[in-house]
Parts: C-alpha cells; sequence; structure tokens
C-alpha cells in the first residue's frame, strides 16, 4: 500500500555527508577524506565516567534541562548567562532543532551563511521557513554589510558557526562585533555554533555572547572536543524565554541527552584535552600547502578541520564522482551551498591518510 507521506518529507533531502557513510562501507581501502569525525579516541577519563554512571544506575530520566551537576559546571564556563538561562542538549543538533522550533513559523526568513552546514538551511526547510543565503565567496569572510543587506520584514534569526564547517574560516572580533551590532539593531536572535571552538589555529577563539548577550543563542558540546560524536550531548546558552522554550520542546521530543552521558561530559567539561588542536593545525597546514603546490585554488582555513578548495574542472559533483572512482571520498560543495563549485575534505585523518590524497588529487587536477 502506498503511504501518503507529510510534504515536509519532499521539501527536506537526504543528506550528502551521511551518503558517505554508506559509500565508504562498499570501499575495501578508500582514502577517507569527508567524514567530520575527530580520530582519537574519547579520553579515557571520560570513557571510565561514562562506565561508573551506568554501573551505578545512573540511568533513568534527568531534569529536562539537564543534570544539576553539569548545568552547575556549565554555569561557570559561561558566565555571561544565569544558570536558568542554560540547559543541556542532545549535542548542538538537538539544540539547532529546539532553536528553530523555537523562533520560525511557517514563512519566517532565517539568514545564513553560504557555504553553510547542511542542517541550518535542511531545517528551516522542514519547518516551512525560508533560509536566506548570505554570500561568503570567493574568501569565506564574514562580511557585514551583505547580512545586513539581506534581512527583510520577516527575517526573524541569522545562525552562524564559528569556526565553520564546511569552510574551515574563523571570524574576527571586529566583524563578529559588528554582526551582533547588526543583529541587535534588527531584534533578531544570533544562533551561535561553536562546537568546533576548540579547533581555533591562528587566533583565540571569540564568543559573540560577549557583545550581544541578550540575543545570542550560544550552541557548544562535546562531540569535536573529545570525540563524542556518537554520545550526542550539548549545551545551549541564551535569553530566558527562548531557554525555557527550548525547554518546553525538549520534553516531547529528545526528554533528556543520555542520562550516563552526562556523568562523562562533566568529567569531559574538566579535562580540556591538550596537543589536539596543534596536532590538527600542521595537518592543516601539510594539507594547505599541498593543495596550493599542485596548483588548486583554496582559501586557508583557520580553525574546525576542514579545508574547501576549488574544483580545478567542471562541477563539483561530476569532480567528486572522479574522486570515488579512486576511492577517494570527498564532499560536493553543493551539500553545503547553493552553488557547485568548491569541494571538502576533512582532515581529521591521519598525515599517511592526507598523503594519499593528496596524491590522488595531484592525478585529479587535469581532467582525463
Amino acid at each position: 500500500m502506498p503511504i501518503r507521506l507529510a510534504d515536509r518529507a519532499a521539501a527536506t533531502s537526504v543528506s550528502g555527508i551521511r551518503k558517505m557513510f554508506e559509500i565508504a562501507r562498499t570501499m575495501k581501502n578508500p582514502v577517507n577524506l569527508a567524514i567530520g569525525q575527530p580520530d582519537f579516541p574519547v579520553p579515557p577519563a571520560v570513557k571510565i565516567a561514562a562506565q561508573n554512571a551506568i554501573a551505578a544506575d545512573h540511568n533513568a530520566y534527568t531534569p529536562t534541562a539537564g543534570c544539576p551537576e553539569l548545568l552547575a559546571a556549565l554555569h561557570c564556563a559561561l558566565p555571561q548567562y544565569e544558570k536558568e538561562q542554560i540547559m543541556v542538549t542532545s549535542a548542538v543538533s538537538g539544540g539547532l532543532v529546539l532553536a528553530y522550533l523555537a523562533l520560525l513559523n511557517p514563512g519566517d526568513e532565517i539568514l545564513l551563511p553560504d557555504p553553510y552546514f547542511v542542517m541550518y538551511k535542511q531545517l528551516a526547510l522542514l519547518l516551512g521557513a525560508r533560509p536566506v543565503f548570505v554570500d561568503t565567496y570567493p574568501d569565506f569572510g564574514l562580511h557585514p554589510e551583505r547580512w545586513e543587506a539581506a534581512i527583510t520584514p520577516r527575517t526573524r534569526a541569522l545562525v552562524l558557526g564559528n569556526p565553520a564547517n564546511p569552510t574551515g574560516a574563523a571570524y574576527a572580533e571586529d566583524d563578529l562585533r559588528a554582526l551582533a551590532e547588526l543583529a541587535r539593531r534588527h531584534r533578531l536572535v544570533l544562533i551561535y555554533d561553536a562546537i568546533y571552538e576548540t579547533f581555533s589555529y591562528d587566533a583565540p577563539f571569540v564568543n559573540v555572547a560577549d557583545f550581544y548577550r541578550e540575543g545570542t543563542l550560544f550552541l557548544g558540546g562535546f562531540s569535536k572536543s573529545h570525540a563524542m560524536t556518537g554520545w550526542r550531548v550539548g549545551y545551549a546558552a541564551g535569553p530566558l524565554e527562548l531557554l525555557q522554550t527550548m525547554a518546553k520542546f525538549q520534553q516531547f521530543t529528545f526528554v533528556c541527552a543520555p542520562a550516563p552521558l552526562q556523568d562523562a561530559a562533566l568529567t569531559a567539561l574538566h579535562k580540556p584535552l591538550t596537543g589536539v588542536a596543534a596536532d590538527y593545525r600542521s595537518r592543516r597546514d601539510l594539507l594547505y600547502q599541498g593543495l596550493l603546490d599542485a596548483g588548486y585554488q583554496v582559501e586557508k582555513p583557520q580553525g574546525a578541520f576542514y579545508i574547501f578548495p576549488q574544483v580545478p574542472w567542471g562541477t563539483a559533483t561530476e569532480f567528486v564522482d572522479e574522486c570515488l572512482k579512486r576511492e577517494l571520498m570527498v564532499v560536493a560543495g553543493n551539500v553545503f551551498s547553493e552553488r557547485d563549485t568548491h569541494f571538502r575534505i576533512s582532515y581529521a585523518t591521519s598525515p599517511a591518510q592526507l598523503e594519499r590524497g593528496l596524491a590522488l588529487l595531484r592525478e585529479l587536477k587535469v581532467k582525463s
């Protein structure tokens, strides 16, 4: 019997990143530069905390907003906000879902940079809202004047990842101040995705909430900093009315973040990893220089663990298809953009794998 699906099923598409997970399973020895997942293990102390929590039967529901001990620790880490303005979410993705639910009606507009993280666009479409793209090409800078030009009476919020996926851009303090002032002047909520906060290489991470606390929703988590991608624990901090509404929606969606893993997140919060960012910075330098030497047009990323070169010929879709024939896995730019001119490489892998990938990219520079 054919199933009649809701219209929203056709409004959104399958993630191009998740497709790569499935393709990787079919390959014997791929050069996988597609997946945004750290290649280091969860720290032992964090694993032990999770194991101890399970053994101690910390397996029941927690309060919707999160375990009190974790919330208290997050309050110390985020002094810009009161305790009541912080909640634990099912990772940053869960925080984005709740924020969009709380802020957007059908027909409302939300501004996002192009290129963008895939969820920023698809969640808006899922809710019947309209994503409005702010072009950041060719340098992937913030360009606050472009954001202002995109604002209309229907604009309700803007979303920004810093450092950014897929470009690796990390934004200058002056530009972030200007964007915060723009959001304040137009009374917009600024959703600030800081999941890659740990991976800021060339300058200290800047929290835009320092400039616009009353209108910034800060989203953070442990997926990238502690390799806890599958554990699904994050946090949100922002205006009280917004946080209360997000917590209400969490009651009817995620209920709470996984209880024993909240205990583990508390340990992670007190045990920041040392040396990881420096290691990834060296991989960034290796890949960036290798791409330049091979003749690719590419901007140097300042954070996260991605680089977003321009394809040397054809569309990004065509170029990535050729890469896959050689078992080189990268992601076409149209997964993250309204353009199909660039491709994303993740350098969250070993230098040996990066060298293998660079060798193949040198071969692919000229179309066969």
